[in-house]
């Protein structure tokens, strides 16, 4: 009989605070590989806090966090490259071109040079940035730059992804464009922090509802 895999996510009693005041008190959930949770709340609740604790930017004030089977902060080093994190800012250098931006990033990935040149083409298609990938990233829109920043987010084919308001700046294209890489059917777990229930929440297995001052709620 083969062990159960551990699942995706644990958290129990998470809290991080700024200074005195608590951004995050005693959040709790636990998500299943390939599972997808919807995090809701309004301005101030600690949804980016959330996301940025998970991707290991940010070390929890308290309680317990596992993710990918790996304990933080303290075993926050071994998620390097099993994360893909798609946060407010895209994380894309100005001056480069949009391809040489994921070709930075498949390096620091470790990704083999014509591996990643499929890759990279493969991703730019899937988003309708072929053509335009060869601009300067401060020429282009930004609805642009945003298909960019999901392509990097998903370039080394993370294991998790980690996902506040995806479909920021994106047209209605984009954002079908966008759902094939990140969506549900994207071969990851997935945490989306979103405005837009309507939107998100048909393809949720749980929703955490996060409120200021108030307990989380897990549904």
């Amino acid at each position: 009989m083969t062990e159960a895999a551990a699942p995706a996510i644990t958290v129990a009693g998470l809290r991080r605070d700024y200074g005195d005041r608590p951004a995050l008190e005693g959040v709790g959930f636990e998500l299943g590989i390939g599972e997808s949770l919807v995090v809701l709340g309004p301005n101030g609740a600690g949804k980016t806090t959330l996301l940025r604790v998970l991707a290991t930017l940010l070390r929890p004030s308290g309680g317990e966090v596992a993710v990918l089977g790996c304990s933080l902060p303290n075993e926050a080093w071994k998620l390097r490259g099993r994360i893909g994190y798609l946060g407010h800012e895209p994380l894309l250098y100005r001056d480069l071109s949009g391809r040489e931006n994921l070709r930075f990033q498949a390096r620091l990935h470790g990704i083999g040079r014509a591996e990643a040149e499929e890759r990279i083409e493969e991703l730019l298609c899937d988003v309708g940035m072929e053509r335009r990938a060869d601009e300067r990233v401060a020429e282009l829109s930004a609805g642009m730059r945003q298909r960019l920043s999901i392509c990097r987010c998903v370039l080394h084919r993370p294991e998790l992804l980690l996902l506040d308001e995806p479909d920021s700046n994106l047209d209605v294209e984009g954002r079908e464009l966008a759902r094939e890489l990140i969506g549900p059917a994207a071969p990851a777990a997935r945490v989306v922090v979103t405005h837009d229930p309507e939107r998100h929440l048909p393809e949720a297995d749980q929703v955490l509802r996060l409120g200021i001052g108030e307990m989380a709620v897990v549904s």
